[in-house]
């Protein structure tokens, strides 16, 4: 995350976006990078939260990315942290902290690739919130779409359960409400387009790690030196990938990177495999191709109706 480039995309506000389409292959491979970074800092919180609980996780999450982009910005974090709309910005930075907390207690219980199933499903979610809330376009098979991707979830949810007498477990509901959280924040982004990048990173980091540093005391287990490096690596690995993340969408447009986002869900499969010896049942993998298939036919229609040229109405 260095060079006058990176800068100035970080800084600069709602001007900093991609001139051209030419870097799309650089984009998508910056963004696939981010994704395995994300999905090992995933696997990193998986095992962590086997000896501790998911609110000291998430303060290590927050905390170490919060040094890190003091290092970055060093005195113009001051000048970087004012916002046009701080509520704005202040829920926005509570509901990526639900996600990172519900999603982290997800995963405590069930497999990394029935969590990331089911939080795939907020591609489809912010169509929709944006349609409720920021006055977009939703046509009818885009509400198709959206309610096959919900079906899907439900597939994940497993359905004998839900016809049955079984109860749906719970870490699954947790990983679901993320997907809900997160696409909340991603519409209050959009809300926020005046703040640069750097403010709203800087408020998620700060706000994160107070809140998260308030919850502290009455969740703490002493931390055992060999546990420390992983801390660490935690931290490091979520800031690194939300810096390859900002590059990635510097050199592509989001519609050219929106479906390899759904590649996270093979490299939560493949560490669930390798680290912890969880295979994803038959019912995750259903639901998962469900869900990726109603997102990708959702973000086809946007990219088709946003191809259409408008005509204005006569004055």
């Amino acid at each position: 995350m260095s060079g006058p480039k990176t800068r100035q995309i970080i800084e600069g506000g709602p001007a900093a976006a991609p001139s051209v389409v030419a870097g799309a292959g650089a984009g998508i491979a910056l963004l696939v990078g981010a994704l395995v970074l994300f999905t090992l800092m995933d696997a990193v919180a998986k095992y962590l939260g086997g000896s501790y609980h998911p609110v000291q996780v998430v303060w290590a999450r927050f905390m170490v990315n919060a040094a890190v982009l003091v290092l970055i910005f060093r005195a113009r974090v001051p000048r970087l942290i004012r916002s046009t709309q701080p509520g704005v910005q202040l829920v926005r930075a509570l509901s990526q902290l639900a996600t990172v907390i519900l999603f982290f207690a997800a995963i405590r219980e069930i497999g990394l690739a029935q969590a990331a199933a089911l939080t795939d499903l907020n591609p489809v979610l912010i169509s929709l919130g944006a349609a409720l809330f920021l006055g977009e376009r939703l046509g009818p098979r885009r509400l198709i779409g959206i309610a096959v991707a919900f079906l899907g979830a439900m597939i994940i949810l497993r359905p004998d359960r839900m016809i049955g007498a079984g109860v749906v477990d719970p870490a699954a509901l947790f990983a679901l409400a993320a997907a809900f959280s997160y696409a909340a924040g991603a519409l209050l982004t959009r809300v926020v387009r005046t703040d640069g990048l750097a403010t709203s990173m800087l408020w998620s980091a700060f706000v994160g790690g107070a809140l998260s540093t308030l919850a502290l005391p009455f969740v703490w287990s002493p931390l055992a030196l060999a546990d420390l490096p992983v801390f660490l690596a935690l931290g490091l690995l979520g800031t690194a990938g939300q810096g390859l993340l900002i590059l990635a969408f510097s050199r592509a447009e989001a519609s050219v990177l929106a479906p390899f986002g759904y590649l996270g869900l093979v490299f939560s499969s493949l560490w669930g495999i390798l680290f912890f010896a969880q295979w994803p049942d038959r019912w995750t993998v259903i639901g998962a191709l469900v869900i990726v298939a109603a997102g990708l036919y959702v973000w086809a229609r946007e990219r088709a109706s946003a191809a259409q040229p408008r005509t204005d109405p006569p004055a």
